[in-house]
């Protein structure tokens, strides 16, 4: 095929060792504070775990071992609007040997603060589903892209990018780059706002999105007598707003005063983001019954080894001052699909939901949480090729 200027380019994860070793030298030389009086975690990351998992970060974690891992997905990076857009891109298997039709290329979009590391788990079982016990036909073309300004998808200085842009972005990887004039996508996070855009702005191009996280304003009418359940989702978002915001607003109106701080301490940036990993998910508050510490730490590794964390704040940034990517009176008209994790951050009712989105599934998952891909990987995939083996 003729090179093109929208051509991929391979990639492959290679961090410099002075940049492992300047991190180690940071870890040993941590100025920790005290802890608050009071129960572990009441007021933000809890001391002795920083401590603990700091002590893993610079005496035992293996980042080569991971970047490994990460290596054996194929990789490229992109010129899409003004920068290098690094992704995934992993062919699905079940249209070889007979087996099935031609994979239906599906786009995973992550959130913050995670990365495409949080897919590892559900890729090969999404492209190589025989490989697992399922059916061949329900095979998947993979495209992971790191968001815009986050991992290997930032470079000093480059633009900034909100929801809406990052959707327009995606849209060209997919088609423009990539040839795929009709894909599924799928997200969660920032990645479920962005998987809900292109579901309005790209409908044609878009067999159907699967969310874990809706896109609702917290603004909508709210009714004189709720339901019961609506009632619940009321307390929720109450309880979210008073108690669980406070990072948005200071990533969303002052986010390169943070950036200080977690651009120059390794410490802080695990405890920014570990709090985030065990408030959201469904570890009833010991975190490492969802996460090992490799796969907390190769998350927070991605990001420290980058210096991407002040560009990942942008899209709370926009999101404070700019227009909701879902406007007034826009709808999601494409075929949607909701798996509704019992520990997400917040659960609308369906009844909401269908206000903005064409709901042709909601799954009601047993267990789980906010970051669905790593916790239960079999539910979400299964899910997922449910949704899509009707509209391939």
């Amino acid at each position: 095929m003729a090179q093109t200027p929208l051509s991929p380019t391979s990639f492959r994860i290679e961090v410099p060792q002075a940049v492992l070793d300047d991190l180690r030298e940071r870890l040993a030389r941590t100025r920790w504070p005290d802890q608050a009086p009071g129960a572990p975690w009441a007021y933000g990351a809890d001391l002795a775990y920083v401590k603990e998992i700091c002590a893993y970060w610079r005496e035992r974690y293996d980042w080569r071992q991971h970047e490994t891992l990460l290596n054996g997905f194929r990789q490229f990076t992109a010129p899409v609007a003004g920068i290098d857009l690094h992704f995934i891109h992993v062919e699905g298997r079940g249209h070889e040997e007979g087996r099935g039709p031609a994979p239906l290329p599906l786009l995973l979009s992550h959130g913050w603060p995670g990365s495409i590391w949080e897919f590892y788990k559900i890729i090969p079982m999404l492209t190589d589903p025989a490989r697992f016990g399922g059916d061949p036909r329900d095979a998947f073309t993979v495209v992971a892209p790191s968001l815009p300004g986050y991992g290997f998808s930032f470079a000093p200085g480059q633009p900034r990018f909100g929801v809406t842009e990052i959707a327009d972005a995606f849209a060209t990887l997919m088609t423009d780059v990539l040839g795929y004039r009709r894909f599924a996508a799928q997200g969660g996070d920032w990645g479920g706002f962005i998987t809900s855009r292109l579901g309005v702005v790209y409908p044609e191009r878009l067999a159907g999105i699967h969310v874990n996280l809706l896109s609702l304003r917290r603004d909508l009418p709210r009714p004189k007598d709720p339901t019961p359940e609506e009632r619940t989702y009321l307390d929720d978002l109450g309880a979210w707003l008073r108690e669980e915001t406070g990072y948005q607003w200071i990533q969303g109106t002052k986010p390169q005063t943070l950036a200080y701080g977690l651009s120059d301490s390794p410490a802080g940036l695990a405890a920014w983001i570990v709090e985030k990993f065990r408030s959201w998910s469904d570890c009833g508050g010991d975190i490492e019954r969802r996460f090992t510490k490799d796969e907390l730490l190769t998350n927070i590794t991605l990001y420290w080894v980058t210096g991407a964390i002040n560009s990942s704040f942008w899209p709370y940034y926009a999101r404070y001052h700019a227009p909701w990517p879902i406007g007034d009176g826009q709808r999601v008209e494409v075929p949607t699909a909701y798996a509704a994790f019992p520990k997400e951050i917040l659960r609308p009712p369906r009844s909401w939901a269908e206000r903005v989105y064409n709901i042709r599934r909601w799954t009601v998952m047993p267990s789980g949480g906010h970051f669905a891909a790593i916790e239960e990987p079999q539910a979400l995939v299964d899910d997922l090729r449910a949704f899509f083996r009707d509209l391939r």
